[in-house]
């Protein structure tokens, strides 16, 4: 960690830390867990990229705490380059009871209703911009801001040939063949898949690392089947409070996941480009 976030940090707190470790997770930046010389822990994400964003990340955790009731970090400070936030014990992989608490919690989260799909601002998923202006219509919200931007973005890393970004947007325009308008816009995490949901027995810790929006509740499920760690515990408990409309899994978690496949593209490219192509074969794109 450089000298100048060091002092920014600093001025933030009102002290330095005496110990710094790096703690895994984040596409963005660089994540530690330091220690205060009151003994205290707090954790420090630091970007000292050109075009720094961690006060996004800030502004949606404090969003679904405060708006959203979710367990998230509390944001002692945010700024592009810096963010701090509390530390919370927890780890990736829930037990059932924890399962059935983040099932709970995630369900009264997609009560939580907007005027519009979209958000007051434009937010983050994994780092890259993800396009928040609103619309009326989820299927041309989803089509438009997500699927299309997403794979112009890959296109333009290099990561997404012309002939599968052109599949792409025949897939994005027969969206309404395959999904539906939701009764209302819902207030999503947006990117909750296992390794974003901290775990401390049965309960959940925390939720981090968020992409929030309005949107429609099946697409944050499908995000929580692409990566396991979400089994029958969740799902039951889940429908027992949001009835999950049958097809869903056999065909609506299909469509879906053909998001974060691209957000995973645009990042590493690699075999998610192979996963994307499967998903587009399956209906006929």
């Amino acid at each position: 960690m450089s000298e100048p976030i060091l002092d920014a940090l600093e001025r933030a707190l009102g002290q330095r830390p005496v110990k710094l470790r790096s703690l895994a997770g984040g596409c963005v930046g660089d994540v530690r867990c330091a220690t205060m010389p009151d003994g205290s822990r707090v954790v420090v994400k630091s970007d000292e990229s050109a075009a720094p964003r961690l006060d996004v990340e800030g502004a949606m955790l404090r969003d679904l705490r405060e708006r959203g009731g979710l367990p998230t970090p509390r944001v002692l400070h945010a700024a592009p380059s810096l963010l701090v936030m509390e530390f919370i014990e927890g780890s990736p992989g829930l037990s059932a009871g924890a399962q059935r608490h983040c099932a709970e919690l995630l369900a009264a989260l997609h009560g939580v209703r907007g005027d519009r799909f979209g958000y007051a601002y434009d937010t983050l998923i994994g780092g890259l911009a993800q396009p928040n202006a609103p619309g009326d219509s989820w299927i041309e919200f989803f089509a438009e801001r997500r699927l299309m931007h997403m794979a112009d973005e890959a296109h333009r890393a290099g990561r997404l040939g012309g002939r599968t970004l052109e599949r792409v947007r025949r897939f994005a325009a027969r969206l309404e063949e395959w999904i539906d308008e939701p009764a209302h816009p819902s207030l999503l995490h947006g990117d909750a898949w296992s390794g974003n949901v901290l775990g401390a027995g049965d309960r959940v810790a925390a939720f981090i690392d968020p992409a929030i929006y309005h949107g429609h509740p099946e697409v944050e499920l499908a995000f929580m089947t692409m990566f396991g760690g979400f089994d029958r515990a969740f799902f039951d408990r889940y429908h027992e409070l949001r009835p999950i409309r049958e097809g869903f899994f056999e065909t609506r978690r299909e469509v879906y996941i053909a998001y974060p496949l691209l957000v995973h593209v645009r990042l590493f490219g690699g075999g998610y480009t192979g996963s994307l192509q499967a998903t587009l074969h399956r209906f006929g794109c």
